[in-house]
């Protein structure tokens, strides 16, 4: 395509502009309002995975464990949320 932008491909790409800068800005929300970021576990290997544990121990505190510790973090909101079934974002 040569020359400018017609109005209808102006409109529609100001659209898609738009529409993809909102959803980085819920992407980021969300991400940001984790209970891993939130609450900020602690994050360590215990033997081959990692554990990501919120609380004085695995009993009464929060974990997640995995075999990285981004999927430790993920199991641990996944923990928290079903430890926290009233919470609106589960």
């Amino acid at each position: 395509m040569s020359g400018p932008l017609n109005d209808e491909y102006q409109s529609m790409a100001a659209n898609a502009i738009c529409h993809q800068a909102f959803l980085t800005g819920e992407t980021m929300r969300q991400e940001y309002t984790r209970p891993s970021r939130v609450f900020k576990p602690r994050v360590f290997p215990d033997g081959n995975q990692w554990c990501a544990l919120y609380g004085d121990d695995l009993q009464a505190g929060v974990c997640g464990f995995g075999p990285s510790p981004s999927d430790a973090m993920d199991a641990f909101d996944l923990a928290f949320y079903a430890k926290n079934p009233k919470n609106p974002q589960a």
